[in-house]
């Protein structure tokens, strides 16, 4: 089949740093460009990124600083890119979401003028979705090939969970999968262990997935300005982050487990972490003064309470003025 196209269409895709679009940067893009008269143009770069890739995207993509320490930077080969890209329309998947802003942050770091107002944007993967949707009534129409009635009741929803549950193993029991690394496996089994593993790659520390384990089982951030660094060597370090992290508006399940690390660094190792105090913040600062306007408006209400029923007298004003220091 033969796209009936007016322009050329661009399949592109990225590897990059990490994947905050506003901070991290490409390390390898990949364009396909479809033409309308059904041939085809590829063009493949490396990107020094001018930073160092994380150990945990390395893994991913198998792009190592070594591969890209005498790569152009995006500098030197934006306007390449942005001349090959000249009067296409943009495919990709999931590229709205994440590859074609990566592209116009590179491109405007670059300085170079690349203009999307008038271009079409196809995302495979929002056809994917649309069309094939990963609802529970899809998902047990999709193995149980039957139609959930009273969706959105709790019983039907996890009756239908559990049954879904039980087709997931009976079709995929002894299939071979393959990870973004090119590891195969045989993942799902009728057993809970293995089911837990599997859906839950991501490893997260917490459920908010703020923190991961590494490869090695070391609580990383995978957030922020320390992304893929050791949340102990982070507090280590920088004591006040993780007072910013208690008082910042995190999950308070997040906020145990950052406090289980802290507490682990401060027991596991005295000597280096001795000086380990968290250094008061301006958070810190609004809190403590937060927590004292509601002390004065309990104690105000205390001494409404206390004096109710009698008149307002310069006494009780006075009073008044040295509890609050007003």
């Amino acid at each position: 089949m033969i796209l009936n196209l007016k322009r050329p269409l661009a399949f592109f895709d990225l590897e990059t740093t990490g994947v905050n679009i506003a901070s991290d940067r490409i390390v390898e893009i990949s364009i396909l460009k479809a033409m309308p008269d059904g041939s085809e143009l590829v063009k493949t770069m490396r990107v020094n990124p001018e930073m160092p890739i994380p150990l945990a995207s390395s893994l991913i993509h198998g792009i190592y600083d070594e591969d890209i320490k005498n790569a152009p930077t995006f500098k030197e080969i934006g306007n390449e890119i942005a001349q090959f890209l000249e009067d296409t329309d943009l495919a990709g998947y999931n590229s709205n979401k994440f590859d074609i802003p990566v592209l116009m942050e590179e491109f405007l770091r670059a300085g170079v003028d690349f203009d999307i107002e008038k271009r079409k944007f196809v995302d495979v993967q929002n056809i994917f979705h649309q069309m094939e949707q990963r609802t529970l009534k899809a998902a047990y129409k999709y193995y149980c090939d039957r139609t959930l009635k009273n969706a959105h009741s709790a019983e039907a929803d996890v009756r239908a969970t559990y049954e879904v549950l039980l087709a997931q193993v009976e079709r995929y029991e002894g299939v071979e999968w393959e990870d973004k690394s090119g590891n195969k496996s045989t993942p799902v089994k009728n057993d809970v262990d293995a089911l837990h593993q599997f859906t839950n790659l991501s490893r997260p520390v917490d459920f908010a997935g703020r923190i991961v384990y590494d490869e090695n089982g070391v609580e990383v951030f995978s957030f922020g300005k320390h992304k893929g660094r050791s949340v102990g060597d982070v507090f280590k370090m920088e004591p006040s982050y993780y007072s910013w992290m208690m008082q910042g508006d995190f999950p308070l399940y997040t906020k145990r487990c950052i406090e289980r690390i802290w507490n682990k660094c401060r027991n596991s190792n005295p000597q280096d972490v001795k000086d380990m105090k968290p250094k008061p913040s301006n958070v810190n600062d609004l809190a403590l003064q937060q927590q004292q306007v509601r002390k004065n408006h309990q104690q105000a209400r205390n001494f409404k309470s206390e004096k109710k029923g009698g008149p307002i007298t310069n006494d009780m004003l006075k009073d008044l003025k040295e509890k609050f220091k007003r």
